[in-house]
């Protein structure tokens, strides 16, 4: 059944080659399944205007290729942004002097201890300044997620809207559900975790204002794009010891914290 389905794939291809995808991909609709919704979808993308289809990655623009995750209606990468260079081919200065890292008011990225091997599986620590740079660090075709987005992945969730624009800890299991499963890269107990979403939250982490680096498989610590009304820059967080969910305003936009992108 699979490979008539994939036969059918191609010849649609062949009969539209002004149109095309990227990937290689059966799952178009990314249900989880290869059936006959997938022909639909890609019918209608390919001769009504519909969606581009998601085959489950996307690519930056040093190659570093992400899985993502559809999430309700979002599309979500489900690893923590890894790129050197904003989306111009600007580098993003990496930054390991501590000195240096606390005097920055301009964007700048760094491994977790200034390890680099690190950075494949936790992806690597942004101050706020390079989230704001309006070259964007996020490939083509995707965002830094806003606070108003995290609010809507919390939700679908479970969480209630009173709880979602609340700050500190809220909700009831909503961080269980974006956080990896088991204690490979968390540290026990990881409180709830259950990655019902498919999310897959690392604990990377953060390196503070002063340039020392902390809680690395205790935290989870991700900017958002938005500012609250005193221009402090939103962030979530997860924990080992907690199935909820942070909301806060606490770090100053000198940190180095882990960033998750949205597709548009």
């Amino acid at each position: 059944m699979r490979q008539r389905l994939m036969a059918l794939f191609c010849i649609i291809i062949l009969m539209a080659p002004t149109a095309s995808i990227k990937g290689d991909c059966g799952d178009v609709n990314n249900d989880a399944e290869i059936n006959i919704l997938d022909i639909v979808y890609l019918i209608y993308y390919k001769y009504k205007g519909g969606t581009e289809p998601n085959c489950g990655t996307v690519t930056d623009i040093d190659g570093n290729v992400y899985q993502t995750v559809t999430i309700g209606t979002q599309v979500w990468m489900k690893e923590n942004l890894r790129v050197t260079h904003y989306r111009n081919g600007d580098p993003i200065p990496e930054v390991t002097d501590n000195t240096e890292w606390a005097s920055l008011t301009t964007g700048a990225c760094c491994e977790y201890n200034n390890e680099v091997h690190k950075a494949p599986t936790y992806g690597r620590l942004y101050n706020w300044y390079a989230i704001d740079d309006s070259r964007n660090i996020a490939p083509e075709g995707w965002h830094v997620a806003t606070d108003e987005e995290w609010k809507q992945l919390e939700m679908h969730l479970g969480m209630s809207q009173a709880d979602a624009d609340g700050t500190g800890l809220r909700g009831t299991d909503e961080g269980g559900k974006l956080k990896e499963t088991g204690t490979a890269h968390w540290i026990d107990p990881n409180t709830g975790a259950t990655n019902e979403s498919g999310f897959t939250a690392l604990p990377g982490g953060y390196r503070n204002y002063l340039g020392d680096y902390a809680h690395m498989g205790f935290w989870s610590p991700i900017w958002t794009s938005s500012e609250n009304i005193s221009n402090e820059p939103w962030h979530r967080n997860l924990s080992h010891t907690s199935s909820q969910a942070i909301r806060s305003y606490t770090l100053a936009k000198e940190n180095g914290l882990s960033v998750r992108c949205v597709k548009d």
